[in-house]
């Protein structure tokens, strides 16, 4: 059975279907602070919409890390494996964007994870 969680207008923040979740993007709620500070606030989201899905950090599959600047991968890594502890990594993949929607936004994330 599918279940769907969390509806915006536009979407469902996470849809679940045979043990897997699949999370739509997230992005930092304050995007006027650096990448360091956008990625400690995702994970803090993914902490929480994982949960909903009855899933954690450690049972991500999958991420897909969307940056509209490349230089700024290193301290992107940083938070990253901060917030992970550099165990249960998932497959990842960073793809460099030109916009996402708005100059500040620096990064949005899309996981998908085990429940």
């Amino acid at each position: 059975m599918i279940k769907r969680i969390e509806k915006t207008k536009i979407m469902h923040r996470v849809v679940v279907n045979n043990g897997t979740a699949y999370l739509g993007g997230i992005i930092a709620d304050d995007v006027s602070v650096g990448m360091g500070g956008q990625v400690t606030q995702i994970c803090g989201k993914l902490d929480q919409v994982l949960a909903l899905a009855g899933s954690d950090k450690t049972k991500l599959l999958s991420a897909q890390l969307f940056i509209t600047n490349m230089g700024l991968k290193d301290e992107m890594n940083d938070a990253w494996l901060s917030w992970l502890d550099g165990n249960d990594l998932p497959a990842r993949a960073t793809i460099g964007v030109a916009d996402l929607g708005k100059p500040e936004i620096l990064i949005e994330v899309v996981v998908t994870a085990a429940v």
